[in-house]
Formats: structure tokens, sequence, C-alpha cells
């Protein structure tokens, strides 16, 4: 089983659910199952459907596999920081409507 060093995870231009597998020294399957079931917080796993076929695809964050690895994140942690961006997205979206009204206000 081939290991990596935390600065060959920061190097890697994309992180396969192979390489994240070899670097926390667990299957790849275990990978992939755990960010599909948002249980591993280190990216996201994004399920692609269409008519014909059905895949995963995986967004490995080389930062948050690090921290996993040596205990520095949770999912709680993971879980608090998406609720803020949501926060943080849901009222920029607010603020744009208001805008745009205002734009469509003085328009007239």
């Amino acid at each position: 089983m081939e290991k990596y060093t935390d600065e060959e995870i920061r190097g890697f231009k994309k992180i396969t659910c192979k390489i994240a597998a070899d670097y926390l020294g667990i299957s790849s399957m275990a990978v992939s199952i755990g960010m599909r079931n948002d249980l591993l917080p280190i990216g996201f796993a994004i399920h692609n459907e269409d008519k014909y076929s059905e895949s995963w695809s995986y967004n490995i964050i080389a930062e948050r596999l690090i921290a996993y690895k040596h205990g520095k994140i949770s999912e709680v942690q993971v879980q608090n920081i998406e609720k803020s961006l949501n926060t943080i997205i849901s009222q920029f979206e607010e603020m744009k409507k208001d805008f745009l009204f205002l734009l469509s206000e003085s328009a007239e």
C-alpha cells in the first residue's frame, strides 16, 4: 500500500479515491462510500444521473483530507461551515432580489 506525505497530497491537481485511500490507510471503496453517505468530510460526492446511466464524481479537497487524517476536522465542524455558507448565500440572494427590485423601480 502506497503512502503519501502531506506535501505530496497538496501537490496533486486531482486527488482520487485511491490516492485518498492510500493516504488514510483504508480501501478506496471505504472512501467512496464514506463520501457518498456524508460520513467522510474530505470533500464532496456528486451523484450524476441521466436517462441512460448513473455515476458518482468525487471532489476531494487536499486540506480537508490532511486535516481529517490528523484529527483536526470533524463532521460537526464541516456541517457548521456549510450551514454558515448556506446562510451567507441565502442572504446574498435576498440582497440581490432587493437590488434588482430597486433597479427596476428606478428604471420606471
